[in-house]
């Protein structure tokens, strides 16, 4: 079984070890980051929001790519460290990073073109709760792409059950349209199938 406080620093990066564990998770999630913004539907100009982007892994590309990008992380070290990174970006009016839960974010309604957020419903203690916040925040014609591994191959990792809540993609597109996203459609990257991507239109 992996180490709980490992499992912990996953969910919620903090002090020396989270910023090492966020460098790692860089590393791991590369990949389905690169395809997860591939998938993204930009209309420049756009606002995005990334929600949990931990190590700030794809907050260069998306400043890059959008009018303007807004994060939003739990974990008050991730936010400290991506305001120091993309300070410019920041004093430039192109991004801004906040503290906060996908449960309540912390943003008006309809702001948003874009959303993105990958391996964080494992944390969302109502995934209900998450995918209505998402379309919340998304103004209509919007997309939601939720990048996750799939419980039945989260599984073979063994992460604690009270840390990890593992989601079939049953569950995660079941949500969306319970939320009442239009249309859903899912994408996996050929490298690594074991991943998902949903991509859902509001």
């Amino acid at each position: 079984m992996a180490p709980r406080f490992i499992a912990r620093q996953l969910s919620f990066p903090k002090g020396p070890i989270g910023r090492v564990m966020g460098f790692l998770m860089n590393l791991h999630n590369a990949r389905i980051n690169e395809f997860a913004i591939q998938k993204m539907t930009l209309r420049p100009p756009e606002k995005v929001l990334e929600i949990g982007f931990g190590g700030g892994l794809a907050l260069a590309q998306l400043i890059g790519l959008s009018q303007h990008l807004s994060g939003v992380d739990r974990s008050e070290d991730m936010v400290r460290q991506a305001n120091w990174k993309f300070r410019k970006a920041v004093e430039n009016g192109r991004a801004d990073f906040r503290v906060g839960n996908v449960e309540a974010l912390p943003f008006a309604d309809a702001t948003f073109g874009n959303v993105l957020t990958v391996n964080t419903i494992y944390f969302c203690k109502s995934l209900e709760a998450c995918c209505n916040e998402i379309r919340r925040v998304l103004a209509p014609g919007g997309q939601a792409v939720v990048g996750f591994m799939p419980k039945e191959h989260m599984a073979k990792k063994k992460m604690p059950a009270d840390i990890f809540s593992l989601r079939t993609i049953d569950d995660v597109t079941t949500a969306l349209r319970n939320a009442g996203f239009s249309e859903t459609r899912i994408e996996r990257p050929e490298e690594t199938p074991e991943w998902a991507v949903v991509l859902a239109k509001n």
